[in-house]
């Protein structure tokens, strides 16, 4: 059962020739799907508009595309995006009834099709300049686990013990149509604010960001936020997962019919912490990008280095009410 599974970033294919999930050859370079699933860009009006990719390009939302078989895709792809359209449908309530495993094989299909295809574009742009491909080791090892953890949609892997990723999950009060995505690729974060809620997912952190921002989560979970404070938290998490300095590392273990998968333990032999020391300065140039739609400058943010501006607690810690915020949605 071991040989099922597919690392396609031993030998670095990422032809159009091969299903993304399970490498096998495909019949046309056509058979392909949508990273940003039909009915998402339908109903948030995508089709014609762009995205920003690692290399500073735009490309459309309807142009993102990875080869996969229709087989895989009738089976477990497309039962995927019904179940998570049903949700979004239902707003927060049924986002909050799906399984955090689903949310975590939707997020991590779209945010490894983005992947799928700057690793493309990176080829291409160097073996048009003569050069050989080259991606970090850090990063090959963090979008191989991806991509290993992605195949429990159609293998029988059992993750022993541990989840491999943090999950939050708000209520909000979002203006109409919107759609708010952000993603780095970098760290394996996405975040999304639509219809009355916003979600963020660390695809590859073993729970430890949901962890660190623990305390802060039991005080807000239950709230419906406004957005700035959704997007005050997003900051938070993102930047710590930029913080977590640790790649984590996996046992495989086929037993039986299933492939059991243990979390080594993440500080290792390192006395170093999980996560680099936090500074409000950098903190605030994530928050300064976070508000971009509300205007706020770093040195407002940081005005006070020992305290950056927050919407979601005052100065002396206590809670602030969305409706004690008095900014446009």
């Amino acid at each position: 059962m071991a040989a099922s599974i597919y690392n396609p970033f031993t030998r670095f294919n990422f032809s159009n020739r091969n299903c993304f999930l399970t490498g096998q050859t495909l019949s046309t370079e056509e058979e392909k799907i949508q990273v940003f699933p039909a009915w998402l860009m339908s109903r948030y009006q995508l089709e014609d508009k762009v995205i920003k990719l690692l290399d500073e390009s735009y490309t459309g939302y309807k142009d993102l595309k990875i080869p996969c078989a229709a087989a895989i895709n009738e089976q477990y792809i497309t039962p995927l995006e019904t179940e998570v359209e049903a949700a979004f449908a239902k707003g927060y309530e049924g986002v909050k009834q799906l399984d955090p495993l689903t949310m975590f094989h939707w997020a991590g299909k779209l945010l490894y099709g983005i992947i799928f295809n700057e690793m493309q574009a990176g080829i291409r742009q160097q073996h048009a300049q003569g050069e050989v491909f080259n991606l970090s080791q850090a990063l090959t090892h963090k979008f191989g686990n991806l991509h290993l953890m992605l195949q429990s949609l159609k293998l029988p892997i059992v993750f022993d013990g541990f989840m491999p990723f943090s999950f939050f999950l708000f209520k909000v009060n979002n203006a109409e149509n919107e759609f708010a995505y952000r993603d780095e690729i970098n760290t394996l974060t996405i975040s999304l604010r639509v219809q009355d809620f916003g979600l963020i997912i660390c695809l590859q952190d073993n729970g430890v960001n949901g962890r660190y921002h623990q305390q802060i989560w039991e005080q807000l979970k239950n709230d419906t936020l406004h957005p700035i404070q959704f997007e005050e938290f997003s900051a938070r998490v993102f930047y710590s997962a930029f913080l977590f300095n640790r790649l984590p590392e996996y046992e495989i273990l086929p037993v039986a019919d299933e492939i059991f998968i243990e979390a080594a333990p993440l500080r290792g032999t390192s006395s170093r912490p999980t996560f680099d020391e936090w500074t409000n300065k950098t903190y605030g140039q994530v928050l300064e990008s976070f508000w971009k739609k509300w205007g706020f400058l770093l040195l407002e943010i940081i005005k006070d280095p020992e305290q950056p501006m927050s919407f979601l607690f005052t100065p002396d810690g206590h809670k602030i009410g969305a409706e004690a915020v008095d900014l446009p949605l």
